[in-house]
């Protein structure tokens, strides 16, 4: 498991030879012979094959000699294909059983594959060599792989941890366990080692402050702890002899910054005695080995034979030098930064540990106590420990121990110091070793760098099995266990989590309980207590021992299922446990030391108070030990006081374990595990050999068969869709249909075919699953298959090629004969001289020539003919479609007629569009005049936010007063504090006083027994003291009756303290009331707040507003930049374009210069909003901290009530308990009584004084009361004002209702889904029913299965009868043992018995043993039974699931059926409403088609003008104060003017749509308005869609709107305080106005300027119309903007659905404040003055909120119209995209035209020699022209749909600016009226482009006569090819008529012809056509 040594192939260990796999041979071997597994004692599993079936018997035959075998039928186990040989993962195997496993391991192992995978785990063997499979290479090779992509191998576990790590960021854990010696240890290096390489931090980055880099540290840890805690074994040279949790921190990006190692369970017993060729750890050797003389010296080192503690002398371990071991680990602590002191008393430890074994105790003579005779031992110790030797030497042999309170120094036996000795060495090694951990840990962590996650690495032993098995192995087996139960856990909720993921019907099944009865056997503390706890119970008791904990154990757990007894007397084992890995036996010898591991007090605390500071540290737990005197067995008495003194302090060994591991397995279940299983091929440590076994026992241990046992239960083969249809569809040859389909589909048909059942699969999304052996079964029909088509095929080739040897054959013969009859006429014409001339003559005649050129012409002719024939099919097919063009281009005619009828529909709505703008203005006016009354409310709250000031000042001094008043009560409740302790310190005083009086009655009695002499004297005192008794009784009767009344006060008291608690109660809810109405008042000013917030935002919004003006202006100027380059470009042949550049540019600076003086005033603003909220904030904070003060001073005054209170109970409590003294004191002397007496009369003092003080208290409680009852009042008050408010709320809320009820339509839509769900339900009952039907079943079931257990248990009891039988038999024994020892004469007789007796017994065995083995043959029915039980159930449940399907399936056709006839009938009458309004739609839509196309020139031709106009707008704004009226006018102004661009643009677009109607005539045109067509029908069932979705958005606007509404009304209030600096701005800002006007007057002009040039470019457009290429991608941004408007209208409703729950949050807070109010019933007096300095401003709120209403409801019916308007903004909106789309058609209409235009000149240059070049040149000098002129114009175009997103933005922020539009509507109208004038302008423009348009008609009327004369040329040209066709035809200058029926020349656009050169050109030209044309969609 080492690194790689020599050049062996990596890939050779790591990847399997699939060619060996695939063999056919072995396929069919398998198939031939039926082969199984067969159980076989020395290869574990033999193969055989099955030859006859004897019932429950089978006979097979053994592959490897032939011999046949008779065996039972369950010892047979599958044999899986040898497609499944060397298989990667044994979970993909289809027979899942033991042989397999092992083969599968086995097969692996042999080629030098140590890794595999089973499910989860991943299965190690050790190789016991060195492979090349750990080096750099490798390591790069798996980094960033997933674990399916490569091999088996540990990288692959680490790097999938690493990965799911960083991904998932999940903490990861990788769990190695296995025996000793299987490579634990080196699989858990090569985890580091991978991890170090993969996320080593030093690659990207390096921390200098370090020392030593963290990779190397944590790489070089490992060889310390081996040193230190390894060790060699009879099956390992380095065994590590503990368990460790290595945990690597890693931080966010992957890199490592930490580390931390855990360790559990030391074998510490080795460092004192080792079995035979074994060593103790390595760290002994290597120090006597490697240390230098200097340091033998210091450490006083000696000879390797000179130390008792090493058992075996110095073993060597082959191949390594201890010498150089030491070094290395020298090396290690330097690097973990050891220093050198450290290391020094480390190795001082160790030196002393070996010297504790050399010490040498004797007997004494005449006693059994110990000596020593001599100490020079004792003195190297005590040197290397610093202690002192006399003290050494007595703690050992004499220490002192503790009898009592008293101690005694015992002495000590030689066992006893012997044991004492053995143990510190023991203790000291492993504090030596647990501080090693520590300091290992201490050079690994790093706190510098946090770590986000780690990866845990658990190196733990694995399950052990022994003869006998003690403590340690327990503890391993119960780890193990707990592991296991984890894997199994994690191992089947991902099975079962990819059972979800794929669909498949699966019920939960958690395996990790299985294990949990095992478990609890070992650990549950209680109800009955587990192993352990009994262990710790035993521990307790001082005469406790093995023998007794055993018993104990057979007491509590003998009924546990997983416990058993010794079957046997002869026996060793104490006890089994039946763990998951089998039965194993544990011997509980010395488990009470073990478990307690006591230690010589003397000793450690000398080790303590050592003078090396080292030893001193190791020592510093002395308190926790287990005293050796405890465990001694001395006496009860001493045992007990000893252990009470530690009795918190002492942990037993498997407590502290329990604990380790339940703190392991907390951090193992928050990670995510990956398991390792270790397995030892063979116990002689030689490659390439493996035990079976050995290896099968691991695989039980290690839980892989568990695991296996657990994929059984589900369905552990899985396939892909599309490999399965790949290998098993030879199977189903015609269950798939031809062509395409889903892989589910074709499986789901495949399984149809196969007629598998159906618990047997289950398919799921993309694969399907199978249970283990279904995929054996479907590759043994495969193979069958495959025989059979493969004996077919051969049958076929060999008749095949049978047949055509024939042939040759026969070839052959015929050929023989015709070469034999040549030969013989040649023999005979050979010298014939005629003969000889004819071969002359031959060759030189021409006859022969004459047939080949005949030949060659004839092929000629044929290929021309072939050519003829696709000509006229093409010239047939050309006229079809020329005859379909024409078709189309009728009814793009009719179209066109329709759209100019929607056009005139489209002017109607424009009038209406000013009808509403009139209606707008109107409501501008209202809203003016109600701003001004707001204005004026403002000013009102202003004056009552100075009154709540002065309430607030009022408030203060009453929380003054009362402050006053608690300082009084502390001072109270000071003094009655002191009092308290008075009375706590006499009643101590009285205590003590009692106490004496009863150790004096004592002695009085004692007395009174010994004065018996004086009975009579005593007798006078009886009486005396009877007298006094009397006394004393009424004394008592009258000291009761006090008690009586002093209970009466204290309930009294109590009542007292409930109306307190009452009243406090009372106070707190007058506080809280008070607290709700500074909220209230808080509330209020958060109103005022947030309105005069809102306003500030307003303010931020229109700074946004400008600072978006001024970006666009910045994209202008980019625009403008790209412009002026092409402008340049074009200078010669355009000067006026270099004219309105210069202006442009000049505009552009004149608007910069005015966004800078914008700038300056809005910087004021943002100063001014500054203070204003700095203000704010400071009132905020005032208010706030004056409520925590007085919140404070409540709790103050309730906690103060609560400790008198408490107080006083005590008092009470204290009366109670001198009450009982009194009683107690009944019987004792008078004085006692007359002392009590006084201190009764003392504590009614206490008591009036008490009194007292409580009437005060009330006093001040009816005082507050009264005021509380004055609040109440006052909140009754408010109650009823907040009803009026929610009145008025309700009012609103109706207002609200209003918008909702557009909703109604679409919850009719949700209560249609609500009937189809009800029915879903019922389907869902319908299924409950017959789950429950098939439950009964399963009852049923279970009742046999309960049935068969019976009959189990009788067996069981069987088996217990005959164990009683057993029991009695050994008691008769016992009885005859006695006998012997009583009668020794009667040996003979009794000896005869005995035999007898054992007869008996063994015969009693052996039927025991027979009753044993049919037991577990009964347990293996059982379970096969039980497994077909599961089956079967499983089967019947499919089946059920199948039926009820069925029905469900029908019920579900049958509603189906239902449903669609009434939803056919609903959508038939939908269908009609819905063409009905798809018909008015249609004529919307192309209304608005011819707006979007007249908006979008209009644009092109005024974008300079509205760039001028956006930045007068942006000055405006920045320039405007924080309401925004003057904005919003200026912004009205431009909507106006934007109004009336579009217009011109519409009537500009109207001459365009004309010039179109006549370019429309040409064929490609039709065939694009065709296709056009389909595109616009979808377009209209999207804008239908579009509509719908609108309107939903325009009611989730409503309902914005009516939020914004309601933050105006607050932001209305805090507009006063800012109302004069406003005014000021106001005049300011008309200023501003004016000069804009000014402004816009110039802009006005410069537009007039703009028309006149713009007139000049729609000429050069007119000409260029042909060569719109840029137009396409234009309509394309136009598509992107609009997406992105959608966007925006999204958020949009997603900020409405914010402001709803707000709106929702705030309602709720009413409704709690309400709540409030109306419990609130009793009132305070002291806040009758509040509520009448607050009612005023109650009514003065209740006005304004009266008018507030009022105003809102103006604000709704505004709103609705401007949600008018904004539908008919979008109704131009998608107008406009129609027209986009238009252009769009045209544009991709005009460049085909274009294309086919340029291949027709080309052509026509081509066939008439250059005849048209001038005029050809010419047009192409002016396309390119105008193909530049378009691409300007796109240019332009972009920026102006630029433009037009940002004026739609804008349009919903004037639907809310509405209001200020009113003054300067005058101006607007004569704007309109000058816009009028303006029309009337473009309208001559528009004639002169008309006039443009026809001279662009003559040009190309000039152009089609040019193409006819060129269509006549070319068929000439096809004359004179025919000639030729004819003339090659009949061999010379032939000619025949062209003109056919049916022919015509070929017509092209409907004008051109094409003009044949040649054939092959011909067919160019026309393939060159076909891919130029793109084929009409044809119309339904």
């Amino acid at each position: 498991m080492s690194h790689r040594s020599g050049q062996e192939d990596p890939e050779r260990y790591l990847f399997v030879d699939r060619a060996v796999v695939y063999n056919p041979a072995t396929q069919a071997d398998w198939t031939a012979k039926k082969l199984v597994w067969i159980p076989s004692e020395r290869h574990g599993f033999e193969a055989a094959s099955i030859r006859e079936e004897r019932g429950e018997e089978v006979l097979v035959e053994l592959a490897e000699n032939g011999k046949k075998v008779v065996i039972n039928k369950d010892d047979i186990q599958k044999m899986n294909p040898p497609k499944f040989s060397k298989v990667e993962d044994m979970a993909e195997l289809t027979c899942l059983n033991e042989a397999s496993v092992l083969h599968n391991l086995k097969d692996r192992y042999y080629s030098g594959l140590i890794y595999t995978y089973s499910g989860l785990f991943c299965v190690v063997i050790n190789p016991y060599k060195n492979l090349p499979i750990y080096s750099e290479n490798i390591i790069e090779m798996y980094r960033g792989k997933k674990r399916h992509e490569m091999p088996p191998h540990i990288y692959a576990i680490s790097e999938s941890a690493y990965r799911c790590m960083l991904q998932d960021r999940e903490d990861q854990s990788i769990l190695c366990t296995g025996e000793s010696g299987a490579g634990k240890t080196e699989n858990t290096k090569k985890v580091i080692q991978y991890l170090a390489h993969v996320a080593s931090s030093h690659k990207g980055r390096k921390d200098h402050n370090i020392p030593g880099e963290l990779e190397r540290q944590l790489l070089q840890a490992n060889p310390i702890l081996e040193s230190f805690g390894n060790a060699k074994t009879v099956k390992n040279d380095n065994s590590s002899r503990f368990g460790k949790f290595i945990r690597i921190n890693f931080d966010v990006t992957g890199y490592i910054v930490g580390a931390n190692i855990e360790t559990y369970l030391l074998e510490k017993s080795r460092a004192i005695r080792q079995a035979k060729d074994e060593r103790t750890f390595h760290i002994f050797y290597r120090l006597l080995a490697g240390a230098g003389e200097h340091l033998r010296t210091d450490l006083l080192l000696e000879n390797f034979s000179n130390y008792r503690f090493l058992s075996n002398g110095n073993i060597t371990i082959p191949g390594q030098q201890d010498k150089d071991n030491f070094q290395e680990t020298l090396d290690a602590m330097r690097i973990m930064s050891f220093n050198h002191d450290e290391i020094v008393c480390m190795l001082k430890v160790v030196s002393a540990v070996l010297q504790f074994g050399n010490i040498v105790f004797k007997k004494e003579r005449n006693t059994d106590q110990a000596s020593m005779p001599e100490n020079t031992v004792a003195q190297k110790l005590c040197h290397l420990l610093g202690m002192n030797v006399m003290e050494f030497t007595r703690a050992i042999l004499t220490p002192r121990i503790k009898v009592g309170r008293d101690y005694v120094q015992k002495a000590q036996t030689k066992e006893q110091a012997d044991f004492a000795v053995e143990a510190l060495a023991k203790a000291t090694y492993e504090r030596l070793f647990r501080w090693l951990v520590h300091r290992i840990n201490k050079a690994l962590d790093r706190t510098k760098r946090q770590g986000a996650s780690f990866i845990g690495i658990l190196d733990i032993a694995g399950f052990e099995i022994f003869e006998l098995n003690s403590f340690e192995q327990l503890c391993i087996n119960y780890t193990n266990e707990k592991l296991q139960q984890l894997f199994n856990h994690t191992m089947f909720i991902l099975e079962q989590e990819e059972y979800q993921r794929e669909g498949i019907e699966w019920s939960f099944i958690d395996f990790g309980l299985d294990l949990q009865p095992c478990i609890d056997l070992i650990e549950r503390p209680t109800n009955p207590p587990g192993i352990l706890a009994l262990l710790d119970e035993e521990c307790w008791f001082p005469k406790a021992t093995d023998k007794t904990f055993i018993d104990k154990v057979l007491q509590e757990q003998g009924t546990h299922t997983k416990f058993q007894k010794p079957r046997q007397l002869k026996d060793k084992a104490d006890f089994c446990i039946i763990h998951y890995a089998g039965r194993v036996d544990y011997k509980a010898d010395e488990w009470l030391m073990k478990n307690m591991d006591p230690l010589n007090d003397n000793v450690a605390t000398l080790l303590h108070q050592s003078t090396d500071k080292f030893v001193a540290e190791l020592w510093k737990d002395v308190d926790r030990i287990v005293g050796l005197d405890q465990v001694a067995g001395m006496n009860e008495t001493a045992f007990g006081a000893a252990y009470k003194t530690k009795k918190g302090m002492f942990r037993t060994v498997g407590q502290l374990y329990k604990e380790q591991l339940s703190k392991l397995m907390a951090t193992l279940r928050n990670t995510n595990p990956n398991f390792v299983r270790c397995i030892i091929p063979n116990h002689e440590k030689r490659a390439g050999k493996l035990d079976p076994h050995l290896v099968l026992d691991q695989l039980r241990c290690n839980g892989v068969l568990e695991g296996i046992r657990i994929c059984r239960q589900g369905f552990p083969n899985r396939i892909v869709f599309q490999e399965f249809r790949q290998r098993y569809e030879i199977l189903t040859p015609n269950a798939i249909p031809k062509g395409f389909m889903d892989g589910k589909q074709a499986c789901e048909r495949m399984i149809k075919a196969l007629e598998l059942d159906g618990n047997l699969f289950r398919i799921g999304q993309s694969k399907i699953f199978f249970r283990a052996g279904v995929l054996a079964h479907l590759e043994e029909e495969r193979d069958l298959k495959i025989t059979d088509i493969i004996i077919y095929f051969q049958a076929v080739c060999r008749g095949y090629l049978a047949r055509k040897a024939f042939a040759k054959k026969q070839q052959q013969l015929s050929a023989l004969k015709v070469l034999q009859r040549n030969c013989a006429a040649y023999l005979k014409l050979r010298h014939w001289q005629w003969w000889r001339l004819f071969t002359k003559v031959k060759p030189l005649l021409q006859v022969t020539r004459q047939e080949e050129e005949m030949q060659a012409k004839d092929e000629e002719l044929v290929k021309v003919k072939e050519k003829q024939t696709k000509v006229e099919g093409e010239l047939v097919e050309m006229e079809r479609k020329h005859q379909q063009l024409m078709e189309e281009k009728n009814i793009l005619a009719e179209q066109l007629q329709a759209e100019t009828e929607l056009f005139a529909e489209a002017e109607e709505m424009r009038a209406r569009l000013a009808s509403k703008k009139q209606e707008l203005e109107e409501i501008l006016h209202d809203l003016e005049s109600r701003l001004e009354e707001e204005e004026e409310r403002t000013q009102s709250m202003q004056n009552e936010k100075k009154k709540m000031q002065s309430h607030i000042q009022d408030l203060e001094e009453q929380l003054d007063e009362e402050e006053a008043a608690r300082q009084k009560l502390q001072l109270e409740k000071v003094t009655t504090e002191a009092k308290m302790k008075k009375y706590e310190e006499d009643i101590l005083l009285l205590e003590d006083q009692n106490s004496k009086f009863l150790k004096e009655k004592k002695l009085l009695d004692d007395r009174i027994n010994e004065m018996t002499s004086t009975l009579a004297e005593e007798e006078e005192k009886a009486k005396n003291l009877g007298k006094v008794k009397n006394k004393q009784e009424m004394m008592m009767v009258d000291l009761e009756e006090r008690l009586k009344k002093e209970e009466k006060t204290r309930q009294e008291l109590e009542k007292a303290k409930r109306k307190l608690d009452g009243e406090i109660s009372d106070f707190q809810d007058q506080i809280s009331e008070l607290q709700a109405q500074t909220e209230e008042l808080k509330v209020q000013l958060g109103k005022k707040e947030d309105e005069q917030q809102t306003m500030q935002a307003r303010g931020e919004d229109e700074v946004s507003q400008k600072n978006n003006a001024l970006k666009q202006v910045r994209e202008l100027q980019a625009q403008l930049s790209e412009l002026q380059e092409d402008l340049e470009s074009e200078k010669v042949s355009r000067n006026k374009a270099e004219k309105l550049k210069r202006d442009l540019s000049e505009e552009l600076e004149a608007l910069k210069t005015e966004l800078e003086d914008t700038l300056d005033t809005t910087a004021a603003q943002q100063e001014l909003r500054t203070k204003r909220e700095q203000e704010v904030t400071e009132l905020k904070k005032t208010i706030d901290d004056e409520t925590k003060n007085h919140e404070a001073q409540i709790q103050e005054m309730r906690q103060r009530h609560s400790t008198a209170l408490e107080e006083l109970s005590e008092q009470l409590e204290q009366a109670k308990r001198f009450k009982a003294n009194l009683e107690k004191t009944k019987q004792s002397q008078e004085s006692a009584n007359k002392e009590l007496a006084s201190e009764v009369k003392t504590l009614q003092q206490a008591k009036s004084e008490s009194e007292h003080k409580r009437k005060k208290l009330e006093a001040q409680l009816q005082e507050f009361m009264a005021r509380v009852t004055e609040g109440e009042r006052s909140k009754g008050e408010l109650a009823e004002r907040t009803h009026k408010l929610q009145t008025e709320l309700d009012n609103v809320s109706a207002i609200l209702e209003d918008s909702e009820r557009k909703g109604i339509k679409m919850a009719k839509d949700v209560a249609v889904l609500d009937s189809q769900l009800q029915d879903t339900q019922e389907l869902l009952q319908e299924e409950t029913r017959q789950k429950l039907n098939l439950s009964s079943r399963i009852r049923q079931l279970e009742e046999e299965k309960n049935a068969v257990q019976e009959q189990q248990e009788e067996d069981e009891e069987a088996r217990k009868n005959l164990e009683k039988q057993i029991l009695s038999i050994q008691a008769q024994l016992s009885e005859s043992k006695k006998k012997l020892e009583d009668d020794v004469g009667t040996i003979e007789g009794l000896e005869e018995v005995k035999k007898k007796l054992q007869k008996d017994l063994e015969l009693a065995s052996q039927r025991l043993e027979e009753k044993t083995i049919g037991f577990e043959k009964m347990e293996k029915t059982k379970t096969r039974l039980q497994q077909e039980l599961d089956d079967l159930t499983v089967d019947l449940d499919h089946q059920r699931q199948i039926v009820s399907s069925l029905e469900k399936k029908q019920k579900k056709f049958d509603q189906m059926l239902a449903e669609e006839k009434s939803i056919s009938a609903r959508y038939a009458e939908e269908r009609d409403r819905a063409e009905a309004e798809a018909r008015e739609k249609e004529t919307k839509a192309l209304s608005m088609t011819r707006a979007l196309d007249e908006a979008l020139e209009a644009k092109e031709e005024l974008e300079r003008v509205n760039k001028q106009l956006r930045a007068e707008m942006e000055d405006l704004m920045s320039s405007k104060d924080d309401v925004g009226k003057n904005v919003h006018e200026l912004e009205k102004s431009k909507r106006t003017l934007e109004q009336q661009l579009e217009e011109m643009k519409t009537q500009l677009e109207e001459l365009e749509d004309e010039l179109q109607a006549t370019e429309d005539a040409k064929l490609r045109l039709e065939v694009n308005m065709q296709a056009m067509k389909a595109q616009y029908e979808r377009d209209l069932q999207g804008r239908d869609d579009q509509n719908d979705e609108k309107k939903r958005a325009l009611v989730k606007q409503v309902r914005e709107m009516e939020a914004e509404l309601e933050d105006e009304r607050k932001q209305r209030g805090l507009a006063v305080a800012a109302k004069k600096k406003l005014e000021m701005d106001l005049k300011d800002i008309e200023g501003h106005i004016e000069g804009a006007n000014k402004a816009r007057d110039e802009a006005i002009k410069q537009l007039r300027k703009l028309q006149a040039q713009m007139k000049d470019y729609q000429r050069e457009l007119e000409d260029a119309r042909a060569s719109r290429d840029d137009i396409f991608a234009i309509s394309k941004e136009n598509e992107k903007k609009l997406k992105s408007l959608e966007a925006e209208i999204v958020q949009l409703h997603e900020d409405l659905a914010a402001s709803e729950r707000g709106r929702r949050h705030a309602e709720q807070e009413r409704d709690e404040l309400q709540d409030e109010i109306s419990n609130s019933t009793s009132g305070k007096s002291a806040l009758m003055d509040e509520k009448r300095r607050l009612e005023a401003r109650i009514a003065q709120l209740e006005e304004e909120l009266e008018e507030e209403q009022g105003n809102m409801e103006l604000l709704n019916d505004r709103f609705r119209k401007t949600a008018m308007q904004v539908d008919t903004l979008t109704t131009e909106l998608s107008s406009e995209r129609s027209s986009a789309q238009k252009s769009e058609n045209a544009r991709q209409q005009l460049e085909r035209q274009n294309k086919e235009l340029r291949a027709k000149l080309g052509e026509l240059e081509g066939s008439v020699k250059n005849r048209f070049k001038a005029s050809i040149t010419a047009l192409e000098a002016k396309i390119a022209q105008l193909e530049e002129q378009l691409e300007q114009e796109a240019k332009e175009r972009a920026a102006a749909n630029k433009t037009v997103r940002r004026t739609e933005k804008k349009l919903k922020e004037i639907c809310m600016q509405v209001e200020d539009e009113r003054r300067h509507a005058d101006q607007f109208k004569e704007q309109v009226e000058k816009a009028s004038s303006r029309m009337k302008q473009l309208k001559r423009q528009l004639e002169e482009a008309e006039e443009e348009a026809t001279r662009a008609n003559a040009s190309r009327r000039k152009l089609q006569r040019e193409l006819d004369d060129a269509t006549e040329a070319s068929e000439g040209l096809s004359r004179e090819v025919h000639t030729l066709k004819n003339r090659l035809r009949r061999g010379g200058p032939i000619s025949f008529s062209t003109s056919r029926p049916g022919r015509r020349p070929l017509q092209v656009e409907g004008t051109s012809s094409l003009d044949l050169l040649s054939d092959d050109e011909l067919e160019n030209k026309i393939t060159d056509n076909n891919a130029n044309e793109t084929p009409a969609p044809q119309t339904e």
